[in-house]
């Protein structure tokens, strides 16, 4: 089986072809930790005890960008990762969606290690484009908050 260009898929907007080659995808958690020490000097956590969110960022060189004309704040995507996240095969299961309706593989085990490429329901937080025209290249990047 050929790679695909790239394993991301942003559904409405869509990717097209040479758009996302040499992606950068940064996942970091939503919100504020709340860490405090109790009086005995112990660190604890304070925060709600539910699951965390992801913020995302997605960033790219390329000849082509996505389709982000009529993007705007707020609107949510559902986000097929081209990162994928990994979980203990025994006794793990993953903590996302697997992007399982794409036609290339989600999902593969290595020892004893299951990875998957998750689906994310996402909002948009801000966006950003460039354009060097010497080069003929097309800068982007897109900032996502897991709903």
């Amino acid at each position: 089986m050929t790679r695909p260009l790239t394993y991301l898929r942003l559904d409405p907007i869509g990717v097209p072809i040479y758009s996302a080659r040499g992606l950068t995808e940064e996942f970091t958690l939503d919100g504020d930790a709340q860490l405090a020490r109790t009086v005995n000097n112990v660190l604890i956590d304070l925060s709600a005890e539910e699951d965390e969110k992801y913020k995302l960022t997605i960033s790219c060189t390329d000849q082509n960008m996505p389709a982000l004309d009529g993007v705007k704040r707020g609107m949510i995507l559902t986000v097929d990762s081209a990162t994928e996240f990994n979980y203990m095969t025994v006794g793990g299961s993953p903590s996302r969606e697997v992007a399982s309706t794409t036609d290339d593989p989600a999902t593969r085990t290595e020892g004893a290690l299951t990875f998957y490429r998750p689906r994310l329901t996402m909002m948009v937080a801000d966006y950003r484009l460039t354009h060097d025209e010497a080069g003929d290249v097309y800068g982007w990047t897109l900032d996502l908050v897991e709903v």
